[in-house]
C-alpha cells in the first residue's frame, strides 16, 4: 500500500490498531530502497496479513517523511496501536529482516485486534466502515466526527479511541511551521510557541524532547498558562501506550514539577 498525506491516518495509524504496520520510507532513485522494498514485500506476502507493509515515496510525499524525521533512505519504521515500536536505516540481510519482523509479531501478539473481522468473515460495523471511508477520502473532519460518534456509543472502542486522538493531533500538528522548534527555542517563555514545538517534536518522533520542553514550561508558568501546558502534555501522553517508558517518565516528571 502506497501512503500519502491523504490515507496516512487510515492505512498507518488506524490500521496499526489491528496489526503491526511497517512503513518503508524510500526513493525510487535509491537502489537499496528498491531492494529493501522487494524483500519486505516478499516477507509480507509470506506472512499472509499478520502485518501490513506500506511505502512512502519521500520524493513525492515529503510531508509524511518529515513526520517520521527521516534523515536518509531507506528508513523503516514499525508501528502498533498508533505508536512507533522499532526502526532502522539502510538495507539489511534478508535473514535479519525475517528476525526483525518475527520480533515485531512476538511483541504485539495478543495486543492488537489482528484484523479478525476480516479474517473470520465477521460483520464489520457500518459506522466503522463509514469512518474509514471518510479517512481514505481525506475528509479528516468528517472521519473524526464519525469516530467520535462511535466513541460516544462505546467509550472503550479501541479503533475509535485511537483514531479520534491521532486525527485531532495530526490536524493540529501539521499546521505548525516547519521551524516551530527554532521559534520556541528563541522565545523560551512563549507558551504558544512551546506548544507548537512540542507537537512538531512528537511528529518527528523526538518524544522525550517534547515532554521535557513542556515539563520545563510547567515549572516556569502559573495560573491559566500552567493549566494549558499541563493539559497539552497530558494529551500528548495519551497518544502513546501508558506503559511506554517515556510516558511513565514524563508523567513522573510532570508530577514532580507540579508538586
Amino acid at each position: 500500500m502506497e501512503v500519502t498525506e491523504v490515507n496516512f491516518e487510515a492505512e498507518v495509524l488506524v490500521r496499526s490498531n489491528e496489526v503491526p504496520v511497517v512503513v518503508l520510507l524510500w526513493s525510487p532513485r535509491s537502489d537499496s530502497s528498491v531492494q529493501l522494498a522487494d524483500v519486505l514485500a516478499g516477507l509480507a506476502q509470506a506472512d499472509g496479513g499478520k502485518w501490513a507493509l506500506t511505502i512512502v515515496n519521500v520524493d513525492t510525499t515529503p510531508r509524511v517523511a518529515q513526520m517520521f524525521g527521516v534523515q536518509a533512505v531507506p528508513t523503516v519504521v514499525a508501528l502498533a496501536a498508533g505508536q512507533p515500536l522499532s526502526s532502522f536505516q539502510g538495507m539489511q540481510p534478508p535473514e535479519q529482516l525475517r528476525r526483525w519482523v518475527d520480533s515485531l509479531l512476538e511483541a504485539t501478539a495478543g495486543k492488537l485486534s489482528g484484523g479478525q473481522d476480516v479474517e473470520q468473515g465477521e460483520h464489520v460495523d457500518p459506522e466503522v466502515e463509514r469512518a474509514r471511508t471518510l479517512l481514505d477520502e481525506g475528509d479528516f473532519d468528517g472521519a473524526r466526527a464519525a469516530y467520535q460518534t462511535i466513541l460516544d456509543a462505546d467509550p472503550n472502542h479501541p479503533e475509535a479511541k485511537g483514531a479520534v486522538r491521532q486525527i485531532g493531533f495530526l490536524q493540529r500538528a501539521t499546521t505548525h511551521p516547519q521551524d516551530a522548534v527554532a521559534i520556541a527555542d528563541a522565545s523560551a517563555d512563549d507558551v504558544d510557541a512551546a506548544l507548537a514545538a512540542a507537537d512538531v517534536e512528537v511528529l518527528q518522533q523526538n518524544v522525550e524532547a517534547a515532554f521535557n520542553r513542556l515539563i520545563a514550561l510547567v515549572k516556569r508558568t502559573a495560573g491559566d498558562e500552567r493549566s494549558a501546558v499541563r493539559t497539552r502534555l497530558i494529551e500528548l501522553f495519551d497518544l502513546f501506550d501508558p506503559a511506554d517508558p517515556e510516558v511513565i517518565a514524563g508523567r513522573r516528571n510532570l508530577a514532580n514539577a507540579l508538586y
